[in-house]
């Protein structure tokens, strides 16, 4: 495992650890519109590294773990910290605009983070065999990125379950974006990918400006 993915994962689980112990750290880094809004702009980043409990972390840090040597291999470790950062943040942010009126909504956890490695991870390994929602039937990497996208979206507009579907699309979104940017290359080699995997990005879009979510 490369040394920034393990600083990654031990960043998580020790500030995981700390917020499962002390109460007052976890409301204080979690994100939370009302105290965002009142200044706290930490919080769109600290609540990154925070999770729920122990499963929580875990389902992170083993989807981390999985796509992690995909990325860092194709685009060096500087530019997957920078894409692992702007995901968390980006994720953070769509949650924001999305819920900037819900004072009381709060949310913790890498998802954002980790769901834009997983898009960059699509980009450059579409065929990689994935498995769906525990479903034990391999499906390629792209029509995975595409389904999850599509859930995400489905799961914003319904509110369905206790899950940041927002950030995991803003993840996904800034992840689809600064791969393309660090590797133009995916362009010419795997264009059908590129063009299918922003399909998902640009329902969002217009269902944005339809004002249907």
């Amino acid at each position: 495992m490369h040394l920034v993915t393990v600083v990654i994962i031990a960043a998580n689980v020790l500030v995981s650890m700390k917020g499962f112990k002390d109460y007052s750290f976890f409301e204080k880094y979690k994100f939370n519109i009302g105290a965002i809004r009142r200044g706290e702009q930490f919080r769109m980043f600290s609540s990154g590294f925070l999770h729920l409990d122990f499963s929580h972390l875990l389902f992170n840090m083993l989807t981390l773990y999985f796509f992690a040597n995909v990325v860092l291999s194709s685009v060096g470790a500087t530019n997957f910290v920078l894409i692992y950062l702007a995901s968390l943040l980006v994720g953070n942010f769509l949650s924001f605009y999305f819920h900037k009126n819900e004072l009381h909504y709060s949310a913790i956890g890498a998802s954002g983070a980790v769901s834009g490695i997983l898009y960059s991870a699509i980009l450059f390994y579409p065929n990689m065999s994935l498995y769906l929602f525990f479903i034990p039937i391999p499906i390629p990497a792209w029509l995975f990125g595409i389904l999850y996208l599509l859930y995400s979206i489905y799961g914003m507009k319904n509110s369905l379950g206790n899950i940041g579907h927002d950030a995991h699309f803003g993840g996904a979104l800034a992840g689809y974006f600064l791969t393309i940017l660090m590797a133009p290359s995916l362009i010419e080699t795997q264009l059908w990918i590129v063009a299918l995997l922003s399909v998902p990005l640009l329902l969002l879009f217009i269902l944005i400006k339809l004002k249907k979510i």
